[in-house]
């Protein structure tokens, strides 16, 4: 008689290969080269619209709203960023 044996995956994911976890600097470097692309992108289209190779001008709208929101969350999260660099500064110890 041999014996039974049981295989399967848990539907909670403890089975599953856990994927190695980012650091905030690799995030925060992935968010920044992503809003410089999309900025990038942005001008590559604004320039081909002027020497008249773009025929639908959303794109280019578009685009530049992309690029704009970017810049914008990149703000916002340098701001927050030195906030709390200042709150941490005036704590006394």
């Amino acid at each position: 008689m041999t014996p039974v044996r049981m295989t399967g995956e848990s539907h909670l994911g403890e089975t599953q290969s856990k994927e190695e976890a980012k650091s905030f600097s690799e995030y925060l470097t992935g968010a920044l080269q992503e809003a410089n692309d999309l900025q990038n992108e942005s001008e590559r289209l604004n320039k081909a619209l002027a020497a008249g190779r773009i025929d639908d001008v959303s794109q280019v709208v578009v685009a530049g709203e992309k690029a704009e929101i970017a810049i914008q969350l990149v703000l916002q999260v340098r701001n927050r960023a030195v906030e709390a660099y200042q709150e941490l500064a005036r704590m006394q110890v």
